[in-house]
């Protein structure tokens, strides 16, 4: 059976033969744990809630503003998820610039899943490669639909790799990568975590080099969080903060997709805070 290196060499013509530098740039490293120590992000009942009176929505809220949006403004998936994978990559670069990784490759692993979610991380995936990065996919479970299938050709054509196999050592991505985009689940996830997915989160949790979940980290109950589960370095929220963000301890918290009309904004409450200038994300902690 070939070694972890030889399974990952189609996909890390970029990445391999160097050590990632992008871990936890600048502060935050625990020395003694060799883990990435969050700061507290300011959520919660003792802590504030970022701007003031910015909302946190629910399951249902979240899924219904979606579902508004497609239906009565006429937003397309496509647009919506493109408009969204751009704000991820945009936060990314503000809060891990290429110049903070400690290689000349500033390496980076995005991680897709099998819905909506995914699709944002294939959008981000392209972008980071125009930004300067040296993204890499893993993409297991593929829809077989023409949207997917053409973000994905979108991204092959663009010399990103694809893995084809997961690694199976947290070391070995740690060895590789400086920073991991959480790509795999969104605010519809429901239920027990399937596989592939439960050992890929398995192997993560136990990675050194931070992690940027997109919208909600992947395996959290979208309303409650998970205390055991990943815990990324930053939270890419989308459209407006769902209700688990607020037990996220990370360091950087982002808004992004500045898409929301402002008819919608008010219908559901949602006191977005404005967007500086012509930024399509806002920093929140």
């Amino acid at each position: 059976m070939p070694g972890p290196r030889a399974l990952l060499g189609l996909g890390l013509l970029v990445a391999a033969g160097v050590r990632a530098g992008g871990r936890c740039p600048n502060r935050g490293w625990d020395r003694d744990r060799e883990r990435c120590r969050p700061h507290r992000a300011m959520h919660g009942p003792n802590a504030g809630s970022g701007p003031r009176g910015l909302r946190f929505l629910g399951q249902e809220e979240a899924q219904a503003i979606d579902q508004e949006l497609f239906t009565e403004y006429k937003f397309s998936v496509d647009q919506l998820m493109e408009l969204a994978g751009l704000s991820c990559a945009t936060a990314i670069a503000k809060a891990y610039p290429p110049s903070s990784f400690t290689t000349s490759q500033p390496a980076v692993l995005v991680v897709c899943g099998p819905g909506n979610n995914g699709g944002d991380g294939l959008v981000c995936a392209r972008h980071l490669k125009m930004f300067g990065y040296q993204p890499t996919v893993y993409y297991p479970k593929r829809p077989n639909k023409p949207l997917f299938e053409g973000l994905t050709t979108q991204c092959q054509k663009m010399d990103i790799p694809f893995l084809p196999e997961f690694p199976a050592e947290a070391a070995l991505i740690d060895e590789l990568y400086g920073l991991v985009v959480d790509a795999i689940f969104g605010f519809s996830f429901k239920g027990a975590v399937r596989e592939p997915f439960g050992s890929i989160l398995s192997t993560l949790e136990h990675i050194t080099v931070p992690i940027a979940s997109i919208d909600i980290p992947s395996g959290w109950d979208v309303e409650k969080g998970k205390a055991d589960g990943l815990q990324p370095d930053m939270l890419i929220s989308l459209t407006a903060p769902k209700k688990a963000a607020m037990h996220f301890a990370g360091r950087y918290h982002f808004l992004g997709g500045r898409f929301v009309p402002a008819a919608l904004q008010e219908k559901y409450t949602l006191n977005l805070p404005p967007y500086p200038e012509t930024d399509c994300v806002l920093q929140l902690t």
